[in-house]
């Protein structure tokens, strides 16, 4: 009964959008073009499985909240993904940071990890027929324990850092190499300065220095791809950040990496659907890790607000979806971590389906002949669209939860599988 009220539902919204000159069915076979890389570390609060029971905080790594059912093995946290992928339409991936590996229960220190630590994420990966990504894991660590990693000055420290990321890079050679699809390496670091530091060039030369050494081995493209993240500020590093925009986006256009922009990682201010044009001017490729900043980056789960409206309309509008690669960034332990997982990629999806059934030839049209008014009009009249049932029919067609029927499913989880840990 509710697919066929969909079907109807989504036949009158067909019409209307066709009035405007939109193919409602392209919109949604755009979509297929739209892949999340799911960040896993929402499942257990960023705590990774280099010990048992790890409880990893630091370096501007902080969660908030208790809620009972966090994910504490792999065999948990898989499941509790193979739950999220039920429950989204298209085709996603994973997104794992080096702590992550399945070590066997081996002490494994971060300058020794090879690919036999993540084979089983592979073979899963395989499994679900998805895509992999994968982040060198620069914090939480005695060696991080000062507030630098790759740009520290004790020698030491810094030489074991660029093997971490030598390590990692090697790691994602090979998951792309395994499956077929270019796994994109991200580098982000909490380096900074609690305090105004006096030598920041001296800091950022290490850095660059650092990068260039974890770096030196080009893998194929196809294989792996570098992204570098920056960030504004962090918790132990409000003064200065060694890697900040400016330091980035010159070391991704110079050495041809992708840039990573984190909507939570500017001034509240500054939006990042603005900056990438401005990117891909300069560079191939950009990497984004989309969150929810309250009044900063506090990693909120995504909702569909204007600044992901953005990011999502400038993708879509200027065919950049083969140059962005999606990730997202959040992690919330003061709710069932499932629905915010679930909740929050939604709420990116919808971003870009609304994007996609956008008539963007003929606001531009408006824009270029200078009829503001008619340009303002129309894009507050398509808020008001029937989006929701193009929405609704495309879960239809993907076979997942319509509406709000994942809310129930989560419960259930909930009450079957989550409420029965710890």
């Amino acid at each position: 009964m509710m697919s066929e009220l969909i079907k109807k539902a989504y036949e009158i919204a067909k019409e209307q959008y066709a009035a405007i000159g939109v193919d409602t069915d392209a919109a949604i076979a755009k979509m297929k073009n739209v892949n999340i890389s799911l960040h896993c570390w929402q499942t257990d609060d960023v705590g990774g499985f280099e010990t048992p029971d790890a409880e990893l905080s630091g370096g501007g790594i902080q969660t908030t909240g208790n809620y009972p059912g966090k994910a504490t093995s792999i065999a948990e946290m898989r499941a509790d993904l193979e739950k999220v992928l039920s429950l989204l339409p298209g085709t996603q991936r994973l997104n794992l940071h080096a702590i992550y590996g399945d070590f066997q229960g081996e002490k494994v220190d971060r300058d020794q990890i090879e690919p036999k630590h993540f084979q089983s994420w592979i073979d899963w990966c395989k499994a679900q027929g998805i895509g992999m990504d994968f982040n060198a894991s620069c914090f939480s660590h005695d060696k991080a324990a000062d507030g630098f990693t790759l740009s520290s000055k004790n020698e030491e420290n810094r030489k074991f850092w660029v093997e971490h990321v030598k390590r990692c890079r090697a790691i994602s050679a090979e998951i792309g190499k395994q499956l077929g699809t270019p796994c994109v390496h991200n580098t982000w670091i909490p380096d900074g300065s609690k305090d105004t530091p006096i030598d920041r060039n001296g800091l950022r030369a290490i850095l660059k220095k650092s990068l260039d050494e974890a770096m030196e081995i080009d893998y194929p493209k196809e294989c792996m791809k570098d992204a570098v993240e920056s960030k504004l500020f962090g918790i132990g590093a409000e003064s200065m950040t060694v890697g900040s925009h400016d330091f980035y986006l010159g070391y991704a256009i110079s050495r041809n990496k992708l840039i990573c922009l984190d909507n939570g990682h500017f001034h509240p201010t500054e939006q990042v659907g603005d900056k990438i044009s401005s990117c891909l001017q300069f560079i191939d490729e950009v990497l984004l890790h989309v969150t929810r900043p309250i009044r900063w980056d506090s990693d909120h789960v995504v909702t569909l607000n204007e600044d992901v409206q953005l990011i999502a309309s400038e993708i879509i509008r200027n065919d950049f979806l083969d140059r962005v690669k999606i990730g997202l960034d959040f992690f919330d332990a003061s709710i069932n971590r499932i629905g915010a997982y679930v909740t929050g990629t939604r709420a990116a999806m919808k971003a870009f389906l609304i994007a996609a059934l956008e008539p963007t030839s003929d606001l531009v049209k408006l824009e270029e002949a200078g009829k503001n008014f008619e340009r303002l009009a129309m894009l507050e009249e398509l808020k008001t669209m029937p989006f929701a049932a193009v929405w609704d029919y495309y879960c239809l067609q993907e076979g997942v939860a319509t509406g709000m029927d994942y809310i129930a499913e989560i419960q259930q989880y909930e009450k079957d599988v989550l409420s029965k840990r710890g």
